[in-house]
């Protein structure tokens, strides 16, 4: 496809697809150099130093979805509970840019709404890497926090709520099988804001996009222009009207089996507790670390695991 000579005609297209090779290159050259090292191995040592970076391969054989090797953007809501809830919100987007970057992956935030006092309301991270939503696709739903409150004046504990929603880059074939007419749009335009609700903008650069239809929204304040910001909130939009497709058409088929549609976004998936113990539980998979301090630096690999295992086996 490179070497047709209209290959470049198309420049988001051909970019899309360099990066593909580019990619597939890479997975190449990486299972051809664990071959070739696996013959030099000359201790036990070096082979259990092989045996990690095969298994961390390995996983990839889990990865079945159309989407898994896309990008991943991750939208996080803060639950009730004002500041304290907020500020579990804030550790949680701590948490995946901390993951992110220890798996090479890169992160972007491209949206942010910050609490009065300290935290966020709400925020959208965009992850870019191979792999990166197949990773992070399990993390869809409800994140639970137990702790005693630092924003409470007699320090007792607190059950704190956030939602978690992952959802893949999508691209331009299925933009167009989606089709977004302009009078189904509403734009708004406003300046970006930092903590504390101060405008960190003179311009009105950053977008909100409301799906009419639907009511779905995205935004996106990161970028420089206004063009560019509408054009990161209309991918992002994209992907929320083809993820909400996608469960209307899970749930009819639930309804014909005639079982009982789960609430996606409303399941508790994972306990964060930091008091009276310390604890880390994932409810879907029983796995559970005694280090929470860990996990929230952004080690997930054993949940994430875990998650793919189930996800492969539905």
């Amino acid at each position: 496809m490179t070497q047709e000579k209209d290959f470049w005609s198309d420049n988001k297209k051909a970019a899309e697809t360099s990066r593909e090779l580019a990619e597939l290159k890479e997975e190449i050259d990486t299972w051809e150099k664990l071959e070739k090292d696996l013959a030099k191995i000359k201790d036990a040592s070096e082979l259990s130093v092989w045996e990690e970076r095969f298994k961390k391969e390995e996983i990839k054989a889990l990865f079945s979805g159309p989407y898994d090797k896309k990008y991943a953007v991750i939208s996080i809501y803060s639950g009730a509970g004002g500041t304290e809830a907020q500020d579990w919100a804030n550790m949680l987007l701590r948490m995946y840019s901390r993951y992110s970057e220890s798996h090479n992956f890169k992160s972007k935030l491209i949206d942010i709404s910050y609490g009065q006092e300290t935290g966020i309301k709400g925020a959208v991270l965009e992850v870019s890497g191979q792999y990166a939503y197949g990773y992070l696709k399990g993390e869809n739903g409800v994140h639970r926090l137990v702790r005693l409150s630092p924003f409470n004046a007699n320090n007792l504990r607190q059950t704190s709520f956030a939602l978690i929603e992952v959802l893949p880059e999508i691209g331009e074939d299925v933009q167009k099988e989606i089709e977004i007419k302009p009078d189904e749009l509403k734009m708004d335009t406003f300046r970006a804001s930092g903590p504390g609700g101060q405008n960190v903008n003179m311009r009105s650069t950053a977008v909100r996009l409301t799906h009419l239809p639907t009511k779905l929204v995205a935004s996106c304040q990161s970028e420089r222009s206004q063009a560019q910001n509408k054009e990161k909130a209309m991918e992002v939009l994209y992907a929320k009207i083809y993820q909400r497709r996608l469960q209307e058409q899970e749930k009819e088929k639930k309804d014909l089996r005639g079982a009982i549609p789960s609430a996606e976004w409303g399941s508790q998936i994972r306990s964060y507790v930091l008091h009276p113990y310390k604890m880390v539980k994932d409810h879907r998979t029983e796995v559970e670390s005694p280090n929470p301090d860990e996990v929230l630096d952004g080690n997930l690999d054993n949940f994430i695991e875990a998650e793919l295992k189930i996800i492969k086996n539905d």
